[in-house]
């Protein structure tokens, strides 16, 4: 969906994101179902009432919304909704979107033909040189290069891409600078290239921020390449994430004898492409297809009078940690669709559900 959002709903559109108990998910539930910002965050007391919760959820005042836009504007950002024209449309395909991006430096670079290339933190030597010079070939054949700004393969990617144009995704604010050594290449970074958060400005980022972060770089991509990565890395995080969203992956292989190469290898072992060079790359691209288009109609919920507090708890005693499809509780419950997704988004927002993209659901 595109909106043309006033001032107010742009106000409006970022207390709703910044609201606890809104993620991704329930925010875009309560977009579809309320329509407009403002009526959506009338009704979460209400919402989380209904859920289970007894004191209503916290929402950003208006003071705290016009500071948080008053952070952005003196770094210089630009704060962009997820409904906005502007919104990157590769981020906007993603189900759901993030709701909002705070964006400083290039802004362009988001609708350019953008590949993802991460690998491990302490990597190699000559990871980090293959990195660095597959990032410039792609950048040289017209391809902006996104990457996390960590140290070790990140940065290489980044550095290699700095002429051409590169995006870096970070998981605190859009002025979290981490690792500190990177300071130089941060303000390189908002110079000649982008810097890109989901976080207010001022927020440092703290673990459980990564996979979201991750989530961008792959949703922003065509494709991503895996340069190094053990087993257990958030570059495999990013790699699984990209398959998930129609994305291409490819691996750079490495030396078995190398731990930061098992994680690689095993990518080519379960399918990805391989990528020996930038030729691999751009022959790959060649292939792609367009990315589907956002919906422009509404599915969501039931009307808010329609809830039901029997249907609600009968979905809560379905969920369990283990992630279930809505799919699977509509027939679980023999109810319509949308009065199961009225259903979650009230558990949501009580704290007793979370919602998992991809139409997934869990108990919190």
């Amino acid at each position: 969906m595109r909106w043309e959002l006033t001032p107010q709903a742009r106000r409006d559109w970022l207390r709703l994101a910044r609201s606890e108990g809104v993620g991704a998910v329930t925010f875009e539930q309560l977009i579809r179902r309320y329509a407009e910002p403002g009526r959506a965050l009338a009704a979460l007391p209400e919402l989380a009432r209904r859920g289970g919760r007894s004191q209503a959820p916290a929402i950003p005042t208006v003071e705290e919304i016009e500071a948080e836009l008053a952070a952005g504007q003196a770094l210089g950002a630009r704060l962009i909704c997820s409904g906005e024209a502007d919104f990157p449309r590769s981020l906007a395909a993603l189900d759901p979107p993030p709701p909002v991006l705070w964006v400083r430096g290039d802004f362009s670079l988001l609708h350019r033909s953008i590949v993802a290339i991460v690998g491990a933190r302490v990597a190699s030597a000559s990871g980090q040189r293959f990195a660095r010079g597959l990032a410039a070939e792609l950048g040289q054949a017209g391809h902006v290069i996104v990457s996390g700004m960590a140290r070790g393969i990140d940065g290489a990617a980044h550095e290699g891409a700095l002429e051409h144009g590169t995006v870096a995704v970070l998981g605190g604010g859009v002025d979290d600078i981490y690792p500190h050594e990177h300071h130089d290449l941060y303000r390189r970074l908002t110079e000649q290239g982008c810097v890109v958060a989901e976080h207010p400005p001022g927020r440092q980022a703290q673990a459980r921020d990564f996979p979201r972060r991750n989530r961008i770089i792959a949703g922003l991509s065509r494709a991503v390449v895996v340069v190094e990565a053990e087993l257990r890395s958030g570059s495999l995080i990013t790699a699984r994430l990209a398959a998930e969203q129609g994305r291409e992956v490819l691996a750079v292989p490495g030396s078995p004898l190398d731990p930061r190469a098992r994680g690689a290898n095993d990518l080519i072992r379960q399918g990805a492409a391989l990528c020996e060079g930038a030729e691999d790359v751009l022959r790959t691209l060649e292939t792609l297809g367009g990315l589907r288009e956002p919906s422009a109609t509404y599915e969501g919920p039931c009307p808010a009078e329609d809830s039901d507090p029997t249907l609600t708890q009968r979905v809560a005693d379905l969920l369990s940690p283990t992630p279930v499809s809505r799919d699977e509780l509509v027939r679980a419950t023999g109810r319509a669709p949308g009065a199961v997704a009225a259903a979650l988004v009230e558990l949501a927002l009580a704290g007793r559900a979370e919602l998992l993209p991809g139409g997934m659901a869990a108990a919190a």
